[in-house]
C-alpha cells in the first residue's frame, strides 16, 4: 500500500516527529511519493536507514546504465555535470574522489580554523541589527556565517560572496519542478563560475582548499576537469546550505524555549553536547538522494524488488525509539545520543567536523552578544520552506530587547514544558 503523505506541508515541517510516528505505524520501509523523485520506498528506522547506507553493493545510486539514481530524461546536461559527484558515486569511483579532497582537508586542518569561525561569527552577531530590528536570523546570520567560512576555506574572494549568497538562496527556492527550471539559471552561473577559479587557481596557484585540490590532481590525483568542478560546487553547496539551517534551526528552538536556553548560557561548554541534540531533532537533511535496489532484497521484513528505489529518511531513524529515549523531546543533555544526521558508511559526511564547529561557535556568539535576544513574532507564524527534503525556515525574525519578544509565549511555554528533560 502507498502511504500518501505531503512533505513539503507546513504540518509536516513543524512537527516532523508526530508525522514520522505515523509513518512508522505503516511498518520500517514504506512505499509512497515523493517530489521530484516519484514512487519510492522510503525507511522508518534506525536499523532499515542503516542497512540501505551501509550496503552499497545492492543500493546503488547509480543505474545500470550509470546515470544517477534521482536524475530525470528531461533534465539539462550541466545539471547531470554538477550531480557527477562523490555523494553519487559508488564503489570505485567514490574512494577514488574522496581520497582527494580528504587529503586537501588533512592539509588545510579544520579544528585549526575554530578561532577564526569564531570571530567570523562574532563579527556577523555584533552587525546583525546594524540595518535593521526586527532582523531576520536566517538571511542575517544563519546564511552568511557558513558561506563566509567555506568560502574562505575554498579559498574564493571576498568581493565574490553576494554571488554566493543570491545562488543559495536560488538553491532554497527549489520546491517543484517550476522552480527547478528557476534554479537552473543560478546553477549555470555557478558552475562557470567555479570552473573559471580553478583555471585561476592552475594558473596561478593561491590559498585555500582548491588550490590544495590542485595540488592533488598535479600530484596524480585521479580526476577528470567535469569531476573537479562538480566537487567544489558540491563543496560549497553542501558546506553552506545544510549548516545553515542547523544553525536557524537551532536558534528557533532555544527562542521559543527559555529553560533550555538559561541551560545552555549557564556553561557555554555545553554546547558541544546540544549541538549533538539539535542534529538529531532539528534534522535539516531530513532525506538521502535515491538508490536503485539492485537485487531483491529483504529490509526489516520488507521485501524489495530489483529495480525499486529507496530513499532513507534520516529524520526518522533520528526519531526512532528504538534507539533513542523519548525521541520526540528535545534534551539537550542526551547521552549517547546516536543520530544519523552525517550519515553512515562510505559516503558518512565529509564536513561534520566543520558543520559542529560552525553550529556551536554561532550559537554562543549570537547569545552571548544579545543576552536578551528573542522572536519578533509569535513561534506560530514562523514558515518553513516548501522544499522536499530539506527542513529550512524560511525566516526567522528576531530582535536585541526582551521587550517584543515572543519567547515566553503560551505556545513557547508549553514547548518548553514538553522539550525540557526530564528529571
Amino acid at each position: 500500500m502507498t502511504v500518501r503523505l505531503d512533505f513539503t506541508s507546513e504540518a509536516f515541517f513543524r512537527d516532523p516527529p508526530k508525522a514520522i510516528a505515523t509513518l512508522r505505524m505503516s511498518g520500517p520501509v514504506v512505499a509512497t511519493r515523493f517530489p521530484l523523485v516519484g514512487d519510492v520506498w522510503i525507511t522508518t528506522s534506525h536499523d532499515a536507514t542503516a542497512q540501505v547506507l551501509k550496503d552499497g553493493a545492492t543500493f546503488t545510486l547509480r543505474k545500470e546504465d550509470g546515470d544517477v539514481a534521482g536524475l530525470r530524461w528531461w533534465m539539462p546536461r550541466f545539471v547531470r555535470t554538477i550531480a557527477n559527484n562523490m555523494l553519487t558515486m559508488d564503489e570505485p569511483d567514490h574512494t577514488r574522489l574522496r581520497s582527494i579532497v580528504d587529503e586537501a582537508f588533512r592539509r588545510r586542518a579544520i579544528v585549526a580554523m575554530e578561532p577564526r569561525i569564531r570571530a567570523i561569527a562574532d563579527g556577523l552577531a555584533g552587525e546583525l541589527f546594524a540595518h535593521e530590528d526586527p532582523a531576520d536570523l536566517v538571511q542575517r546570520y544563519a546564511r552568511i556565517l557558513p558561506l563566509a567560512v567555506i568560502s574562505e576555506l575554498l579559498g574564493l574572494p571576498l568581493a565574490d560572496r553576494p554571488k554566493f549568497i543570491a545562488w543559495a538562496n536560488a538553491i532554497s527556492s527549489l520546491t517543484n519542478v517550476v522552480s527547478f527550471f528557476r534554479l537552473l539559471f543560478a546553477f549555470r552561473k555557478m558552475r562557470a563560475y567555479l570552473a573559471e577559479q580553478l583555471q585561476i587557481a592552475r594558473a596561478q596557484g593561491g590559498e585555500g582548499l582548491i588550490a590544495e585540490l590542485i595540488q592533488v590532481e598535479r600530484e596524480g590525483g585521479q580526476i577528470t576537469p567535469d569531476e573537479m568542478v562538480s566537487m567544489v560546487f558540491l563543496l560549497l553547496g553542501a558546506g553552506s546550505e545544510t549548516t545553515t539551517h542547523l544553525i536557524s534551526g537551532s536558534a528557533y528552538e532555544l527562542l521559543r524555549s527559555p529553560g533550555l536556553r538559561d541551560w545552555l548560557e549557564q556553561d557555554w561548554s555545553r554546547v558541544g553536547l546540544a549541538v549533538e541534540e539539535f542534529l538529531r531533532f532539528v534534522s535539516p537533511v531530513q532525506f538521502s538522494k535515491p538508490r536503485y535496489v539492485r537485487q531483491d532484497v529483504e529490509v526489516e521484513g520488507m521485501r524489495l524488488k530489483k529495480g525499486d528505489r529507496v530513499m532513507v529518511m534520516l529524520a526518522a531513524a533520528n526519531m526512532d525509539p528504538a534507539m533513542h529515549d523519548r525521541p520526540e523531546n528535545l534534551d539537550l543533555e542526551r547521552k549517547p545520543n546516536r543520530h544519523i544526521s552525517f550519515g553512515t558508511g562510505i559516503h558518512f559526511c565529509l564536513g561534520h567536523q566543520l558543520a559542529r564547529i560552525e553550529a556551536a561557535c554561532a550559537l554562543q556568539a549570537l547569545f552571548v552578544r544579545w543576552p536578551k535576544l528573542g522572536l519578533a513574532v509569535d513561534p506560530a507564524q514562523v514558515h518553513w520552506r516548501r522544499r522536499p527534503g530539506l527542513r529550512a525556515i524560511a525566516k526567522l525574525p528576531v530582535t536585541p530587547g526582551a521587550h517584543g519578544t515572543h519567547a515566553a509565549s503560551s505556545e513557547g511555554m508549553i514547548a518548553n514544558r514538553s522539550l525540557a528533560r526530564a528529571d
